[in-house]
């Protein structure tokens, strides 16, 4: 859970500090940082 919350939030940071974003730049950085909770998690072994 603490995995989904740390994507949450860097997506909510994402979306404010660059307002201007497409959304298909949206969508790459949503799927890059979930990639990025998956490593956590075997980094983690969660």
């Amino acid at each position: 859970m603490n995995i989904f919350v740390i994507w949450l939030v860097m997506v909510v940071a994402w979306n404010f500090g660059y307002p201007q974003a497409s959304p298909l730049e949206d969508v790459v950085v949503a799927i890059l940082l979930s990639l990025f909770g998956t490593i956590l998690k075997k980094y983690f072994k969660m």
